[in-house]
């Protein structure tokens, strides 16, 4: 393995997003807790440092802190809003609770430094900070600010150490990927070396040391993620793959059908899996998110292992799991936002071990992933579906009336989208069913009916996204087809929420 550029994970939300940015630099990067030892980071001859952000105060009892000795070895640090001020802390600058925080994206006035060079002025970066620096450390400049952080980034320009208050790894800093260059290449002279034919490689030979010659088994969805899932393990070991379509019923208009037809010619050994009636009587009554979750993920394994058991013993078991899905579910650094059903869903007696080839990768990186296997657009275009399906786009209990009136819906939509052109560009379209009723009038009679909420966002790599600016006329004919084609509903609405705050689901 190349030598790596290390991130420090202190729980922040993106540090996966960190180690993604770095990895389209054509440099290799893995991510470390916090408290690895100093000579276990030796071990590894890391190319430079990268402290991400965290939840924590860097002045509160227990707050995670530098490994010993760090800032003594000599390696290029660059820390990331807390990153940076658990650095500067440690360098001898001062941090404080501010009281006025900063969230969302801001201007940045920016200094001369090569940290800067080609970035265009003001920088508009995302904050996301409660506390900030007051002084810089000795040895160290000033060379970003803001108005309500004098200390935005700072330079030791001798030792390559730099720190910025701000997130340069989202999206919503648009130049954020130019200043994490001028960083690496620049500052510290990495040779980019490691492209994602490289991932495809050893991601093989990782499957085939971990499986051997034993069977392997997949829950195959039809979506992006477990369909290149199955494509690397079906590359790394062949005939020892079997793969499941469960058909739990809460799955798109004709999906089950299409699925089927989609993997007829892969080469893969493929069954499929009636569930629809199991599933259905698990989540009778129940409308809590998170107990929707968890419930379809447990039962996802019970119909894996009853499986497995007709074709023998089978010991692993293949998911797409990508990194947004640990992410939201807590990973032991980080928040838990939402269980997925593949992660924090699953049940503590499962009998598989995981197989997760795609765990540390992000949607647009999966999607390269399948076409260099040779996927069709059909698979690695395929518009993002959530393994718990339309169990958590109908919100409250499931039951089979509302899901009929959601396929039809969400049908409507996508074909409005897809008609319109848009389909490339909006990363994720779909209707949900609120729980919310309202009246209406129609033929004259009072209506007491379903309201049907429409959600479309624009993402790079579904950690933050933007509502989709969809054209006023494909709004218009997706409302009146709804209405008129959708019985029990009379009402239309258009979800205008980013992310953060919300999630791109509703639950």
């Amino acid at each position: 393995m190349k030598n790596p550029v290390v991130i420090l994970d202190f729980g922040g939300q993106y540090s996966r997003l960190i180690a993604r940015r770095i990895r389209e630099l054509n440099v290799w990067s893995e991510i470390l807790p916090w408290n690895t030892p100093l000579e276990q980071l030796e071990s590894h001859n890391p190319l430079a440092i990268v402290l991400s952000g965290g939840p924590a105060s860097v002045y509160a009892e227990g707050a995670p802190g530098l490994p010993a000795g760090l800032l003594e070895k000599g390696w290029p640090l660059f820390g990331i809003c807390y990153g940076m001020q658990l650095l500067v802390k440690e360098a001898g600058g001062v941090v404080q609770r501010s009281e006025k925080r900063e969230y969302g994206v801001l201007p940045i006035e920016i200094g001369d430094s090569p940290l800067f060079d080609g970035i265009q002025r003001p920088l508009r970066a995302l904050m996301s900070h409660s506390d900030y620096i007051t002084q810089a450390p000795p040895g160290f400049e000033v060379i970003a600010s803001t108005p309500s952080a004098p200390v935005a980034a700072v330079a030791d320009g001798q030792r390559k150490i730099y720190g910025v208050q701000f997130h340069p790894e989202v999206a919503d800093t648009g130049q954020g990927k130019k200043l994490l260059e001028n960083f690496l290449l620049g500052i510290c002279a990495i040779e980019p070396n490691w492209t994602m034919g490289d991932f495809i490689s050893e991601t093989v030979e990782a499957i085939r040391d971990q499986v051997g010659k034993e069977s392997i088994i997949c829950g195959l969805s039809g979506g992006v993620d477990s369909s290149v899932a199955a494509a690397l393990v079906h590359k790394a070991v062949g005939d020892q793959l079997t793969c499941f379509f469960v058909d739990h019923g809460l799955l798109r208009l004709n999906e089950a059908e299409e699925v089927m037809d989609a993997f007829a010619d892969r080469g893969m050994n493929l069954i499929k899996i009636d569930a629809r009636q199991r599933f259905m009587d698990r989540l009778a009554g129940v409308d809590e998110p998170e107990a929707k979750r968890k419930i379809i993920g447990e039962q996802f394994i019970r119909e894996f292992e009853a499986a497995a058991a007709k074709l023998g013993d089978a010991r692993f078991l293949v998911q797409g799991t990508t990194y947004p899905d640990v992410v939201e579910s807590g990973d032991g650094q980080s928040a838990t936002i939402k269980s997925h059903h593949n992660v924090g869903g699953l049940p503590e007696d499962m009998e598989f071990e995981l197989c997760e080839p795609v765990r540390e990768l992000f949607k647009d990186e999966v999607r390269e992933v399948g076409s260099r296997l040779g996927l069709p657009d059909s698979i690695v275009w395929r518009q993002p579906f959530p393994g718990p399906g339309l169990a958590i786009r109908v919100l409250g209990e499931v039951t089979p009336q509302r899901l009929d009136i959601l396929r039809l819906a969400d049908a409507i939509v996508r074909e409005e989208i897809a008609r319109a052109g848009l389909d490339r560009e909006v990363w994720q379209y779909f209707a949900a069913l609120p729980n919310v009723r309202s009246v209406g009038v129609m033929g004259d009679q009072r209506t007491y009916q379903e309201l049907v909420a429409v959600r479309a966002v624009t993402s790079v790599d579904g950690m933050t996204a933007d509502w989709a600016r969809l054209p006023w006329p494909v709004l218009e004919r997706i409302a009146h087809r709804i209405v008129n084609e959708v019985d029990n509903v009379n009402r239309i609405v258009y979800d205008i929420t980013g992310k953060p705050p919300g999630t791109i689901e509703w639950e």
